[in-house]
């Protein structure tokens, strides 16, 4: 079974060697600087490594934990027995060490950038350079959600790395891992962009990593990811390692979530995460061609959450964001991320699509919590059929909604495997109120396409679909 790693320190054993041929037509040049051949005529990577390796650091924390006494200590009949009279006394807290990289990214304030799991708890912070010299680090802030720490340190003639636009990245470009793997000191791998956008991996709060085939390591954590312009493109943070080896399955947090988070660690030692107070699932083409809306990608909105900024700005359910400030939404986890990087009391654009037509609003976020989610996503469902009535006084929200209830289900039944649930109130049928099963009847009569419902579950407003 393939297991997600996402704390590269040295308590993993994993060796992988890629090699990598170059092809000299191939790669004549690059954005800015042509490719530098050697005094043979063959082509190297050396007198660009030569300009960025100075900025990544070695990164050692100094930390403890707690040690429970064995309890058999504490036996009066053990001790005796052994003559252990009085109890020993045993160190309540141990000490440890761990390693991990960083990347300088600002030579005049010394700020260098790393993930959080690398400084977690770390009661010292040692910072060791390239050229050997080590100075005690200072932690500005760090945020778990994104696995991001900032840590400052005082010394001079510092080399820093550029940040790149990681959102002009491509699958296929040519990328440099950089860092400290094993604890064996600088090491430089190559590789290129395998994939762009992950999520899902269940790895941190807010996910949308560069994957990379460019070996990465345990002690790799915190380090460079560059283009071959010399560009910080991302911070080096995780790998998917069957048995603990690396299969050349890398993933960095881009450069760009990374700076949205530092401009805040800076100003506020924290991230003042912003609040839209949506519930969201995936727009996908059978969703696309229930509701009649022609679109590529985005999130449709299930829920609007009550005096949120969603609401005060006009949000309804069954809305579709396309975009959030001119940047288009891939998904509901694209959504996420996004909002979740946004500082509070932001005023943000939202285009949407809404009945067919495109809308532009305007929301001010408000303040999420630290860490915590702040677009609660629900998975798509498929529909088939069930067991209905109508409303009924005595139901719950009889007189405050109008619908058809779900009263019974066949476990085996196509509307069980699509996700429908006992109690479910059946609002709409793309889009269309429905208030009593005869309407429903006639609705779907009428529908010879896919469908999505509208379902009032609890507290929560969800679509399921049904081909």
């Amino acid at each position: 079974m393939f297991e997600i790693t996402s704390r590269l320190g040295t308590r993993l054993v994993a060796v992988l060697i890629i090699s990598m041929t170059f092809a000299a037509p191939a790669m004549s040049q690059t954005a800015d600087r042509p490719l530098y051949l050697n005094d043979d005529g063959l082509p190297t990577l050396a007198p660009l490594l030569a300009e960025v390796t100075p900025a990544v650091v070695n990164i050692s924390v100094e930390s403890s934990r707690s040690v429970e006494m064995n309890p058999l200590f504490n036996d009066p009949f053990f001790r005796r027995f052994f003559d252990m009279e009085p109890p020993p006394q045993q160190p309540q807290r141990r000490r440890q060490m761990s390693a991990g990289s960083g990347v300088i990214i600002d030579a005049d304030e010394g700020y260098v950038l790393t993930n959080h799991h690398v400084v977690e708890n770390g009661e010292r912070i040692i910072v060791t350079l390239k050229d050997r010299r080590q100075f005690d680090a200072e932690l500005v802030g760090s945020d778990p959600g994104t696995d991001i720490a900032l840590v400052k340190i005082d010394a001079e003639d510092l080399t820093a790395l550029d940040l790149g636009d990681s959102d002009r990245l491509q699958v296929g470009d040519y990328v440099l891992a950089i860092g400290n793997p094993f604890g064996l000191g600088q090491t430089v791998t190559s590789g290129i962009v395998s994939a762009l956008g992950r999520s899902g991996l269940n790895i941190e709060g807010y996910e949308d990593f560069i994957q990379t085939d460019a070996s990465i390591n345990p002690g790799n954590s915190g380090g460079a990811l560059v283009t071959l312009d010399g560009r910080l493109v991302g911070i080096n943070t995780a790998i998917i390692a069957p048995a603990g080896g690396n299969v050349g399955i890398g993933f960095a947090v881009p450069a760009n979530m990374a700076a949205s988070v530092v401009d805040q660690l800076i100003e506020f030692g924290e991230v003042q995460r912003g609040l839209l107070g949506v519930m969201v699932q995936d727009f996908t083409p059978d969703l696309a061609e229930a509701l009649g809306i022609d679109a590529g990608v985005g999130a449709v909105i299930t829920q609007v959450e009550p005096d949120s900024a969603a609401e005060a700005a006009g949000l309804q359910a069954g809305d579709l964001i396309v975009s959030v400030d001119g940047r288009p939404i891939a998904g509901s986890a694209d959504l996420r991320s996004q909002i979740g990087l946004k500082r509070t009391g932001r005023t943000i654009t939202i285009e949407i699509m809404r009945n067919g037509e495109p809308q532009t609003v305007e929301a001010i976020l408000r303040r999420g919590p630290q860490g915590g989610a702040q677009i609660r996503v629900q998975g798509l469902e498929r529909l088939s059929g069930a067991d209905l009535r109508d409303l009924e006084p005595g139901d719950p929200l009889y007189g405050e909604i109008s619908g058809v209830v779900v009263v019974g289900l066949d476990p085996a039944s196509r509307a069980a495997r699509s996700g429908l649930e006992a109690g479910d109130i059946i609002l709409a049928v793309n889009r269309r109120p429905v208030a009593s099963v005869e309407e429903l009847r006639e609705e779907l009569a009428e529908i010879d396409r896919a469908l999505a419902l509208t379902v009032q579950r609890g507290s929560a407003r969800i679509f399921l679909i049904m081909r």
